[in-house]
């Protein structure tokens, strides 16, 4: 018997799962509402750049599709901080070559395609959305966008790996008694901005580091694209002092940047031509439950959308393929015990992304360019040299092992604890290297 799976979206989830399934000897094929982004011409800038990391690379490796992903790659070793007279200082995120690696989200999304394509063996119907989907019988109701016609497809496996606003949670998932839903706007929005690569094609900013302008309130970063363009959002309120509200002419954002992020404003004659090229976006956290009904299940943010401070929305995806293709080897394909543990072990690891983006969002915009925050990383960082098997920065927990979300959040609440106690030394700045603050954190750890 042929074993069928459907999934709806053809976005980065979506297009990896379908090799998994390939690999498992399913018929895959693909419904996505959109066109086929590869027949238009992709610019970088159109959406915020990826930063591809270990969860992400693992799941790739797991389908030998990770040597084709790394050419578009592009290491990032560290954060390179701005101050506002243009001074910059380097954050390294790890150890020695430890890096997250900047990706430009539409040659992702290509490249993915022809992957599940080519790897997958699936067929891909663009222009296709969901408008319907039958539960418990695995059938999903399709309109072809281009003739008008509305049809059935039924699979013995369906999944909806379709966005933060997926039409298979929306259409089916949504309609079920006793489902939990919340959506969660954050007071800040973002605009993004292309940087173009100076006239002989070179970077104007290293492009090996993730930049950041923290202000407070607000910040704008930069990542590298392998065109030597560096796409760039502004992180800010909508309304209130220091926010786009504020932000209405011409003119009101040209004196923003160059008063407020006068080295970037300086390398950026285009700066206003950019701005009107992109619009003012959101960003929402999505948390549902149950992630599973019948023959379908969520994957990716159409079960857990994050926002993007953690650079974990698709590295967290990326990691349900690895959980969901192990349970079926650990299960031998019995999906309704494949689902069930799925979403029970899944769920607080998704609910713990989102709680670390959070978090990350004040560490990026208000910590990095506070002088006790960054002691007391010198201290965690110190300590973690000294006993590796005693303490791993929460950020190394999260960006550079697989260590569950769930657990890496708990650890670093723990982590957060014991450094409180240690930076309210009065004289920590002074014996911060001693080995009586060394033994002092010891103590807390063990106890």
């Amino acid at each position: 018997m042929e074993k069928k799976a459907i999934i709806v979206g053809a976005g980065l989830v979506g297009s990896l799962w379908a090799v998994y399934l390939a690999k498992a000897g399913y018929k895959v094929r693909i419904y996505e509402r959109r066109s086929d982004i590869r027949k238009a011409e992709i610019s970088a800038g159109k959406s915020i750049n990826l930063a591809l990391s270990n969860r992400g690379w693992k799941a790739l490796r797991e389908v030998g599709v990770d040597k084709e992903i790394e050419p578009i790659a592009i290491p990032m070793y560290g954060r390179m901080m701005h101050d506002l007279e243009g001074n910059q200082t380097h954050q390294p995120y790890g150890k020695e070559g430890q890096a997250i690696y900047s990706v430009s989200r539409g040659d992702l999304n290509a490249k993915m395609m022809d992957i599940a394509e080519k790897h997958g063996g699936a067929e891909i119907f663009y222009n296709h959305p969901c408008v319907d989907v039958e539960l418990d019988e695995g059938i999903v109701h399709i309109k072809n966008e281009d003739t008008g016609e509305v049809f059935q497809d039924q699979a013995d496996v369906v999944f909806g790996a379709d966005g933060a606003f997926s039409a298979v949670r929306y259409n089916g998932m949504q309609k079920m008694d006793r489902f939990d839903y919340s959506q969660d706007y954050i007071d800040d929005g973002y605009r993004e901005l292309l940087l173009p690569a100076n006239e002989d094609g070179s970077y104007k900013l290293d492009k090996n580091a993730l930049h950041i302008w923290p202000r407070g309130r607000f910040m704008l970063i930069a990542l590298a694209n392998d065109d030597g363009s560096f796409t760039c959002t502004l992180f800010m309120p909508f309304e209130g002092e220091n926010s786009f509200s504020q932000l209405k002419t011409d003119e009101d954002v040209d004196r923003f940047f160059k008063d407020t992020f006068p080295d970037f404003y300086e390398m950026f004659p285009g700066l206003i031509d950019s701005w009107h090229d992109h619009p003012l976006s959101s960003l929402a956290i999505i948390r549902c439950y149950p992630w599973t009904r019948g023959k379908v299940a969520l994957m990716g943010d159409a079960a857990h959308a994050t926002v993007p401070f953690y650079g974990q929305g698709m590295n967290a995806g990326f990691e349900d393929c690895t959980v969901m293709w192990e349970l079926m080897q650990k299960h031998n394909e019995n999906w309704p015990v494949i689902f069930k543990e799925y979403q029970e072990t899944r769920k607080p690891d998704g609910d713990a992304v989102q709680d670390l983006s959070v978090h990350n969002y004040y560490v990026m915009r208000d910590y990095v360019a506070d002088k006790r925050f960054l002691l007391q990383k010198k201290i965690e960082e110190r300590f973690s040299k000294l006993y590796p098997d005693k303490w791993i920065p929460l950020y190394s927990q999260v960006t550079f092992t697989s260590i569950r979300y769930s657990d890496a959040w708990k650890a670093g609440l723990k982590q957060d604890q014991i450094m409180e106690r240690v930076m309210d030394r009065p004289d920590i700045e002074e014996v911060w290297d001693s080995k009586e603050v060394e033994e002092a954190i010891l103590k807390l750890v063990d106890a």
